[in-house]
């Protein structure tokens, strides 16, 4: 009976230390349309999306320059300060075709989970698509290093001829360049693919078996995609009933979004996909949202409020694309347990209540203070000394507001108001 217990005592003890061994990674690509020369306001609803789903890495297209890039990354370091990017380049494939390079690809990342070792421009006929290569920060990366290579893309769009072609010899190029990697690498590719269904040419060829890196669909929704509402889990496009800020409007029917896996993170323990994670944000699964717009009450559902709806149509005609990846590695990180200092309790983005989690042996201000966008204090808030303090927002107007301790000593914290 005794050597029963023991076994089962070391077994239970295997199982929570492989538990707790696991780190996840949260990953988003999202095309943001035009950003942000079509409309200063994307940037507060942009923060508004960022906020609630907090990416680890964070893949884009459609980035119009280094000023966007620079606005994006300063939001991200609001609400994590280790957030860091690639180096911003432009487009340099040939634009005999029509004239992209207005329209960039780009990645951020957590870097304490993430290091950069690297990034390539992979040159097709008409767009870059870019390559990011990174080593998790895990405690052994010396002597047992996890590389993963991130591909970022935006094919050419439009069912008219000779696109879908096109789109196919921009893969072309894609699988050539690949062919120089060893079969065993662990790549992600995120992307705006603008295709309509997986018989087409540049799908194929994306998971063609005999390729040297074979991508899959860990969403497992592979089909006929465009207006079959078979399949609006997984649309993407249109978030919109009319044409608005340079993007296609018609409503909700298209599946474009993509992240796409090698076959080996659906199989592997050092970096894996996260069985049911993938997730198109802002999608509900909402059958009546079929040629709706995605902030109408026909695409209303549990996972997404109306608050993130109307962030996602007042930015793009798109919709973000999320997954979780997992290790069983540990990552060389002190500070993820750490307990703050002064911490905003709960989601950012409040209606009524805002919710602060003070460390009282260590939080040494007597005051809080509310300040805008604009720099201008509004609101000021005694402490007292008690470990969570509920702050009445209800008078503010919607927008982005920060947190200051009075004895500025702290990082300040930001908080989205919206009704």
């Amino acid at each position: 009976m005794k050597k029963k217990l023991l076994v089962i005592l070391i077994v239970c003890f295997c199982a929570i230390n492989n538990v707790v061994s696991q780190e996840t990674f949260k990953i988003m690509f999202y095309n943001l349309l035009n950003f942000p020369d079509q409309s200063s306001s994307k940037i507060l609803n942009l923060e508004i999306i960022l906020e609630d789903y907090k990416p680890d890495l964070f893949m884009v297209c459609e980035l119009n320059n280094q000023t966007g890039a620079d606005a994006i990354l300063n939001s991200l370091q609001f609400i994590n300060p280790d957030y860091e990017s690639a180096v911003f380049v432009t487009n340099s494939s040939d634009d005999t075709i029509g004239d992209q390079n207005y329209l960039q690809n780009f990645i951020y990342f957590d870097s304490r989970k993430f290091i950069l070792v690297s990034q390539t421009q992979i040159q097709t006929i008409f767009r870059d698509f870019n390559h990011y290569t990174f080593k998790l920060n895990t405690t052994d990366q010396i002597s047992n290093p996890i590389i993963i290579h991130f591909i970022v893309c935006h094919l050419k769009s439009s069912q008219d001829i000779p696109n879908p072609d096109l789109r196919f010899q921009m893969v072309e190029d894609l699988t050539n360049y690949l062919d120089g990697f060893p079969s065993s690498d662990y790549f992600i590719l995120g992307g705006d693919l603008n295709i309509y269904t997986n018989s087409e040419l540049a799908f194929i060829e994306l998971t063609d078996a005999t390729n040297n890196i074979t991508f899959t669909d860990p969403a497992n929704r592979v089909g006929n995609w465009h207006n079959n509402t078979a399949y609006l889990d997984v649309f993407t496009q249109s978030t919109r009933l009319t044409d608005a800020l340079g993007g296609a409007g018609g409503g909700f029917d298209d599946r474009f979004d993509f992240i796409l896996t090698s076959e080996n993170v659906l199989t592997n323990p050092d970096i894996f996909y996260v069985t049911s994670s993938y997730q198109v944000f802002g999608n509900n699964g909402n059958t009546n949202c079929y040629n709706q717009e995605i902030n109408s009450n026909s695409c209303n559902g549990v996972d997404f409020g109306i608050t993130i709806r109307n962030a996602l149509y007042n930015i793009s005609d798109h919709l973000p694309v999320t997954l979780e990846l997992q290790t069983n590695e540990t990552l060389s990180t002190s500070n993820f347990n750490m307990t703050p200092t002064f911490s905003i309790s709960g989601s950012n983005i409040v209606k009524d209540k805002l919710l602060i989690q003070l460390n009282t042996t260590a939080f040494k201000s007597d005051f809080i203070f509310v300040y805008n966008i604009l720099g201008q204090k509004i609101e000021s808030y005694k402490v007292q000394n008690l470990t969570l303090l509920q702050l009445n927002v209800s008078n503010l107007s919607n927008g982005i507001y920060y947190l200051i301790a009075s004895n500025f000593n702290l990082n300040p914290l930001k908080f989205i108001k919206a009704n």
